[in-house]
């Protein structure tokens, strides 16, 4: 809450800059809907995959996903990303979060139950309703007001144990939900304690089924600053080869080596801090850059899938074709469940299809045996043309528009000198660059902030209001420096948030408009 009665003066309206990638999901919207949809119900993908990807889908802000066994600091890394605490959040060294919770910005906190959620049309969740009541009792929505969660939504999952008593007394499926989230998911994220590095069954069955999405997977060895440097190399290299035993890729995965404490225990090492904070700094930058890379990920996805539903219809439509008109149906269907995999190689040499774009067989014929394949629809020409003019003209020309380059790029990335020049000599007006963290001068403002007495890291609004005020700038301007100084919104300022406050101040009293909402490139790293 503000200090300053907020009676500030109308902002300058500032110029958002996803206009362009609203445009590029509303034409990815039509392409589905109009082309490629209509495949997939008619002849049931959902029955055999997914189901059908709604608007909210398709608007979604990009997903991040946690996988991890218990106490691996899943929780504490979202604390850490979000600088605050969460609704319904429980962080301990015995297993806590027994569910899949979504993390998801909003002005107010609150939670959302898990069934509430898989009906509202407004949240993308709705598939989840295929899992039953004793999944979507063990889900959750959490809103928060946070800048991160505006450009990205958070999935915790439940701690994965050892054996297979955890995997029993769910009572739903873990590796579908796990999958079903995946296959919505631009980050994957697994997470490793560096004290336990050993991979359960369930955990070993939940990364099998991420195949497919190995360019979406990150992993963090977390708590990397509990171990010295030399243990640290020794740990890097069993989890390297733990995971070489489970995740069949050419590929090295991507590791980060990482603490993300909310507070830094007193008996941690010191000795690979430097390294330590850069990978952390390569992470943290992966998560700045999907609200950019979202778009173009979505396209990947709906290509990905329109080229799966379009096999599986030319499937369904040979095995139609395969059955007899009359008389002995149940023989014949018997057989083509028993040489799927042969059917598979005369679909695939017909219509020349490389083998990668087929599904599993054996994961197929067990959902092929639950129907009568002489209901299925015969292969129907003009739906499959949609498909293929989606494919081959709509979404590259649809990739084509998509704007190049990075240009939510910080200035401070463009340029190695942005931040030291923030003033136009011949106007006076402060420059771009001013508007990023690298311009703010967090060290003259630091002993400013130690005099004022911090508990705990941090000051309060009362402490602060009298060093703000000899400013000289009315209170309605000192509010909205406040306001958005103030990012997380908890009534107190850390250093970084005070040296923000400070520096808007020096603007305001330059006569500059100040924005209406902090510019990403004005806060810290680690905060996103």
């Amino acid at each position: 809450m503000s200090v300053f009665k907020n009676n500030s003066r109308p902002q300058t309206p500032t110029v958002r800059d996803g206009d362009q990638y609203a445009r590029v999901i509303n034409g990815l919207k039509h392409i589905y809907n109009s082309k490629i949809k209509p495949l997939e119900t008619t002849y049931n993908f959902e029955g055999f995959h997914s189901s059908p990807l709604t608007n909210s889908d398709i608007e979604a802000k990009p997903i991040v996903l946690l996988i991890g066994q218990y106490s691996t600091g899943k929780t504490t890394f979202i604390r850490y990303l979000l600088d605050k605490a969460y609704p319904g959040e429980h962080i301990g060294v015995e297993p806590t979060t027994d569910r899949f919770v979504a993390v998801m910005h909003n002005s107010e906190e609150r939670v959302i139950p898990g069934n509430a959620a898989a009906v509202n049309a407004e949240l993308p969740f709705r598939g989840l309703n295929k899992f039953g009541q004793a999944f979507l009792s063990r889900f959750q929505v959490s809103q928060t007001n946070s800048p991160v969660l505006e450009n990205m939504t958070i999935i915790d999952t439940p701690g994965i144990l050892a054996g297979d008593k955890q995997r029993t007394e769910r009572g739903y499926d873990f590796t579908q939900i796990i999958e079903w989230f995946s296959n919505r998911a631009d980050l994957i994220i697994l997470l490793f304690d560096s004290h336990k590095l050993d991979i359960s069954n369930e955990f070993k069955l939940a990364i099998n089924s991420l195949r497919g999405q190995e360019e979406k997977i990150r992993v963090i060895l977390n708590k990397s600053d509990m171990v010295s440097q030399q243990q640290l190399m020794r740990v890097y290299g069993a989890m390297m080869w733990s995971l070489g035993k489970v995740v069949q890729t050419p590929e090295v995965m991507r590791v980060y080596l990482g603490s993300f404490w909310t507070e830094k225990p007193p008996n941690c090492f010191e000795d690979c801090r430097e390294l330590l904070e850069a990978e952390q700094n390569d992470l943290l930058k992966d998560l700045r850059e999907l609200r950019r890379n979202a778009a173009i990920r979505k396209i990947n996805e709906i290509v990905k899938r329109a080229r799966l539903a379009r096999v599986h219809a030319l499937i369904i439509g040979h095995l139609k074709k395969e059955m007899p008109s009359m008389f002995g149906k149940n023989k014949k269907q018997e057989k083509l469940l028993a040489n799927l995999d042969k059917e598979f190689v005369k679909i695939q040499h017909k219509h020349h299809l490389p083998a990668g774009d087929f599904p599993n067989p054996e994961r197929f014929r067990q959902n092929l045996s639950l129907y009568n394949m002489d209901k299925f629809k015969p292969l129907k020409e003009d739906i499959i043309a949609r498909v293929d003019e989606a494919l081959s003209v709509d979404l590259p020309r649809l990739m084509s528009e998509f704007p190049q380059g990075n240009p939510m790029l910080d200035e401070q990335q463009r340029n190695p000198f942005a931040g030291l020049e923030s003033y136009d000599p011949q106007t006076g007006n402060v420059t771009e660059d001013f508007w990023t963290f690298a311009a703010v001068d967090r060290e003259s403002y630091t002993g400013v902030f130690h005099q004022i007495g911090p508990r705990d890291g941090k000051i309060s609004g009362s402490q602060i209001k009298p060093v703000l005020m000899e400013s000289g700038l009315p209170n309605d301007i000192l509010a909205q420096v406040w306001r958005l100084a103030d990012w997380d919104n908890d009534g107190y300022m850390d250093l970084d948030e005070f040296a923000v406050a400070m520096h808007l101040i020096k603007a305001a009293q330059r006569n500059e408009p100040l924005p209406e909402k902090l510019p990403q490139s004005m806060m810290p790293g680690r905060k996103l």
